[in-house]
């Protein structure tokens, strides 16, 4: 009576989530031709139809032929299909899966459906006790990783094509969509006494996943969103792929071998854009979405050139745990990277019998991802999962999450501040002029008489507030990029009294309190949700910003300080989040005179050169720089060729500059690069609109000096 018991409750449901974990690879081919199926990308893969075969092998290997009396279905399979479990007998070469045309592909789904039914009957009968029932678990999450590498694998083999091959029309997600946080946005934990890896009893687990132990952890931050393809961009234009001192030496000579100049399978486009290869066909490379395809090497990079580094594996388990649900991105997206080698846990102990070659003997020179990834099944991901490639491997859908040691703003500080200047020209990029000193001069700087862009704005937006507000509609929800004060703003909240939100986007808390207080003051009605965080990098609006049509809003000539790929990014980052039917403000200032331009930069009373000397004030408060602002003098520029305004500092004698581990040499009269103010008319926006997925409705111009307020629509 007991064992009819105990075979009704295994019958019941194991035997259904077998055939629902067994039947999405089969999914998965459906549609695929038998060529598809057969062929092998490279060693590192493994064709479609191996993994069909494959992970029916494992039950009967695993499961099935633990009973002395069982009868293969065909002997000869095993070879073909075992994949590196040396105690079970010999193997074919990963990389000549490939070369092996026999079995078929009709054989080996005849081959899979076999294995399927006895599987299904072992389970009517009932399994032998706790080894035999966690094999039997271990198959189906097997199962499931096959999923995953079967999507990899296949986009690898696509991706070999010069026909840029579509496999599906649309990318195949075995996992919920994630939603999106910048990446500049930052968690602090406070670290401590803390336990992890694989509780027993609290779930399937791998055995490399445990045993619970505990760790230390000092103080951290953790970035609250994934490193987006946008992010990568600017990486790239940094000269990222040809900066040596950002990378590891095997890292380097990777690179240098494998010319990897992006991520794998990225390609640029004759019209200056990327484009990137993708289970649906190559598709333009979405600046919003986490970027993938990245080895090790690529991420560690990556972390230096953004003054931060990966998490630790044991890190990462902690902030999952303790504020997951305010990290995005954790689960189905990207595999994270980490900085943790992998390594067996204290005590590891790898499961009894043929199963002991699944984990352990790969503990070597390879590294530790942590989440999921869109194609990991979403009953397959967890807290502890380890997943694990060596350092060089791109293939696999791996991305990164930054991390860095708590308090660590000034150390990115001090970090962008050497690289800046370890670079021929030197050069350093302006968002370090904002410290709260800066920002008290910019705004100083803002009523001077020679500089006319505030004014003239303004004045624009009193006399066309009326007419870009019609635009509108009832409801609309007003997002403000790099708000400040948000003084411009007051101009159009006073023309759409019936706005439904306000989001103002800023990195200084202290100015967002600021205008958020003033503002409830003022429009005591109008729901006002700040976000901070870098506007570069804003990827999501609020939890709770209302449905209405969505109006971005970047005055102040902002957009000119940003590099011309910047812009491009900056715009097409803003219509994806934004939306279809988004409208969008910009401010630009025109092309003018050069000696309207100049002084505009270069100030008689000096307020301009106190606030660009204030980059070397800064260094010294913060970093203890033993150097004077008064070393270098400001001057402003116009470069035609470039139609921008550039402001250096002059080194006025010969002095050596000390940050940190970083030490530059200035010669006299050497210039680090700090600004540039990009100028435009109206073919120019409209071009850039074009090519950043927005076209220009309407372009007011103001009276001399010339600023213009462009309106742009999404198409």
């Amino acid at each position: 009576m007991n064992q009819t018991a105990r075979i009704e409750v295994l019958a019941g449901p194991e035997a259904r989530r077998y055939d629902e974990v067994r039947a999405v690879m089969p999914r998965l081919a459906n549609g695929l031709s038998a060529e598809d199926l057969a062929a092998q990308a490279m060693s590192d893969a493994s064709p479609g139809k191996w993994h069909l075969g494959h992970t029916s092998w494992f039950f009967e290997a695993m499961i099935l032929a633990r009973d002395p009396a069982y009868v293969p279905v065909d002997p000869r399979l095993q070879q073909v299909f075992n994949s590196y479990y040396d105690a079970v007998g010999t193997r074919v070469a990963r990389g000549a899966r490939g070369l092996m045309t026999r079995p078929s592909l009709a054989e080996v789904l005849a081959y899979r459906a076999e294995i399927d039914r006895r599987t299904r009957n072992r389970l009517e009968t009932g399994l032998d006790g706790p080894l035999e029932t966690y094999l039997f678990e271990l198959g189906l999450h097997h199962d499931q990783q096959h999923q995953e590498l079967f999507l990899s694998d296949l986009l690898a083999l696509m991706a070999a094509s010069p026909l840029d091959p579509a496999a599906y029309p649309a990318e195949p997600r075995l996992a919920a969509p994630a939603s999106a946080t910048a990446s500049s946005d930052w968690a602090v934990f406070e670290g401590g006494r803390a336990d992890v890896g694989a509780a027993p009893g609290a779930g399937f687990a791998f055995d490399n996943e445990g045993p619970r132990h505990t760790v230390w952890i000092p103080p951290f931050e953790m970035a609250r969103g994934l490193v987006t393809n946008g992010d990568w961009l600017a990486f790239i234009e940094d000269g990222g792929y040809g900066r040596v001192e950002l990378w590891l030496a095997d890292g380097w000579a990777a690179a240098r071998g494998g010319d990897w100049q992006a991520p794998l399978y990225w390609r640029a486009e004759r019209d200056g854009d990327w484009s990137v290869m993708t289970l649906a066909g190559r598709r333009p490379v979405d600046l919003a979405a986490p970027v993938r395809h990245i080895s090790f090497y690529e991420a560690e990079a990556f972390a230096r050139w953004a003054g931060a580094r990966l998490p630790t594996e044991a890190e990462w388990e902690y902030a999952a745990i303790t504020e997951g649900d305010s990290l995005s991105g954790l689960f189905g997206e990207v595999w994270q990277w980490t900085a943790s080698a992998y390594a067996p846990y204290p005590g590891f102990r790898p499961t009894p019998g043929t199963a002991a070659e699944y984990n352990g003997k790969f503990m070597a020179n390879q590294m530790v991802l942590r989440g999921s990834a869109f194609a990991t099944p979403g009953s397959h991901a967890r807290v502890t999962y380890r997943n694990f490639y060596y350092p060089h491997q791109r293939w696999a859908f791996s991305g990164l999450r930054l991390a860095r040691n708590a308090g660590a703003a000034g150390v990115a500080f001090a970090r962008a501040l050497g690289a800046g200047l370890a670079r021929t020209p030197k050069q350093v990029s302006p968002k370090w002029f904002y410290d709260a000193a800066g920002s008290a001069l910019f705004e100083k700087i803002t009523v001077l008489p020679e500089y006319y862009p505030t004014r003239q704005e303004l004045s624009l937006l009193r006399d066309t507030a009326a007419d870009i507000v019609a635009r509108f509609g009832a409801g609309a929800v007003l997002v403000e990029y790099g708000s400040g004060a948000s003084e411009k703003t007051r101009l159009l909240l006073d023309a759409a009294p019936d706005l439904a939100a306000y989001v103002p986007i800023d990195i200084s808390p202290s100015a967002l309190d600021g205008a958020v207080a003033q503002l409830g003051q003022a429009y005591p009605a109008l729901k006002v949700l700040p976000l901070e965080v870098d506007f570069l990098s804003a990827v999501r609006l609020p939890v709770g910003t209302p449905a209405g049509r969505r109006i971005g809003f970047f005055p102040g000539s902002t957009i000119g300080n940003l590099g011309p790929g910047e812009q491009r990014r900056f715009l097409a980052a803003a219509r994806d989040m934004l939306g279809d039917d988004a409208l969008f403000i910009l401010g630009v200032d025109l092309i003018k005179d050069e000696a309207t331009l100049v002084a505009a930069y270069s100030d008689a009373t000096g307020v301009t050169a106190a606030f660009n000397r204030n980059l070397i004030a800064r260094a010294a408060r913060e970093l203890g720089a033993a150097v004077s602002p008064y070393d270098f003098e400001h001057r402003a520029n116009w470069n035609a060729e470039a139609r921008r305004i550039e402001m250096h500092l002059v080194a006025s004698r010969q002095l050596r500059f000390v940050v940190g581990d970083h030490e530059a040499v200035f010669a006299a009269g050497e210039t680090v690069h700090t600004e540039s103010a990009h100028k435009f008319d109206r073919a120019m926006v409209e071009a850039l609109a074009r090519r950043s997925g927005w076209r220009v409705d309407a372009f007011h111009v103001s009276g001399m000096p010339q600023v213009a307020l462009a309106v742009l629509s999404a198409i």
